[in-house]
């Protein structure tokens, strides 16, 4: 036999070598692409969802398999699996975003933030619910429509308290005065 009359060291890289070629095929095996067009305006919103919500939920349009298949396995973060599931409106998306999810009890808030997340927004928006089996008297999810998110106000509004300092509010929201303490006596 050829195999025994190599010395020890070219035993060894042979053997290594191989392990590593067949854990490189047998990883590849299963590994699905995001099916999104790179060209679809969505698409961004679909790289994001794969890389940060891909473990708790399922959403075949970005490769994610992360909701549990059998109720009595699930675990608590098994989040819904968006290929079933309705999610229209979009700003119902971003709500869920920014607030994690409706419960706020498993869902990281603001798991993306800023632009990122109305690319995840309207990536869900547009995608989720479109393995959904057909139900008599209710329409599809495709069918509904998506909507907008209201466009977020560019300026930020400036108060003055009674104190005299300036209290500076995040755009689209009305500026809260800030709390002084009054000089101390003494």
């Amino acid at each position: 036999m050829i195999f025994a009359r190599m010395n020890r060291p070219i035993r060894v890289l042979l053997i290594t070598s191989a392990s590593a070629v067949i854990a490189a095929l047998a990883s590849a095996c299963g590994t699905e692409k995001i099916t999104v067009a790179k060209s679809d305006a969505t698409y961004g919103g679909a790289v994001l969802f794969s890389q940060r919500c891909s473990g708790c939920h399922t959403l075949s349009f970005a490769a994610t398999r992360g909701s549990a298949t059998n109720e009595r396995t699930a675990e608590p973060n098994n989040g819904p699996n968006f290929d079933v599931r309705c999610e229209r409106p979009v700003a119902r998306v971003l709500y869920a975003i920014e607030n994690g999810g409706f419960s706020g009890l498993i869902m990281p808030q603001n798991v993306v933030v800023g632009k990122d997340a109305v690319a995840v927004a309207e990536f869900v928006a547009k995608y989720a619910g479109r393995r959904t089996p057909p139900v008599v008297g209710q329409a599809p999810c495709d069918s509904k429509p998506i909507g907008s998110i209201p466009a977020m106000a560019t300026t930020t509004t400036t108060t003055t308290s009674s104190t005299g300092t300036l209290a500076k509010a995040p755009p689209g929201r009305p500026a809260k005065a800030k709390a002084t303490r009054p000089p101390r006596r003494r």
